[in-house]
């Protein structure tokens, strides 16, 4: 039997331990990398090329949603799995939207965990009741905001940042507020003047102003 390889990326020390330790427990399931970051993922990935990756949502200098559309673009044949809580049901959607395989809540039962790598492994997807139940609540009660933050195409994680460049905050200050890095958010702010087609941030602030994207924020 084949093991298969997994990374896993969290930013808590204590969950990132206990994961290691229960999965390793599982005869078909190799731990080969962890990460306490999105960027230190990226470079896991391509230094041990695993098969699944766990991935957080909410990590410093790189997040996971982030991180998970740039291994998706540079290596697709890796899978990601998201480790989600209630509360992060936007980040989980966006994070499917650039190729997440599926989600699972951080609260599942570690046999749970190990036979959802499995599934994902044999190419399958995952979702959880519970949180298919979240997401349609979530999604009726954000409706009108959501169709207007998505007329452009933007990720919850880039409408953040365009709501603290729109209060007048400094790349370095974003940068602090959101546990990034300042080439992440100036990477940020190039993604969103392309997408909202402006060349600045009085324009940025001013569509996301006149648009209502800033709404529901």
């Amino acid at each position: 039997m084949t093991n298969i390889k997994v990374l896993i990326a969290d930013d808590q020390e204590l969950i990132l331990e206990s994961l290691h330790i229960v999965l390793s427990m599982e005869e078909d399931i190799e731990i080969v990398g962890l990460a306490s970051n999105g960027e230190e993922a990226i470079h896991c990935c391509e230094q041990v090329q695993p098969d699944i990756v766990l991935m957080d949502i909410n990590m410093p200098v790189m997040d996971g949603v982030a991180a998970t559309a740039l291994i998706k673009k540079r290596i697709p044949g890796i899978k990601i799995i998201m480790l989600t809580s209630y509360r992060e049901v936007e980040y989980v959607l966006a994070a499917l939207s650039h190729g997440a395989e599926g989600y699972l809540l951080k609260a599942i039962h570690p046999k749970d965990l190990a036979a959802g790598i499995r599934v994902v492994h044999a190419g399958g997807t995952l979702i959880t009741q519970e949180m298919a139940s979240k997401m349609i609540q979530s999604m009726n009660l954000n409706n009108s905001s959501i169709v207007k933050s998505n007329e452009y195409g933007l990720s919850p994680r880039e409408i953040e940042v365009l709501q603290k460049l729109a209060s007048g905050l400094r790349n370095q200050d974003i940068a602090e507020a959101l546990f990034l890095s300042a080439g992440t958010v100036k990477n940020y702010i190039s993604t969103i003047y392309s997408k909202l087609q402006v060349k600045g941030r009085r324009e940025a602030a001013r569509k996301a102003q006149d648009t209502g994207i800033l709404d529901h924020k």
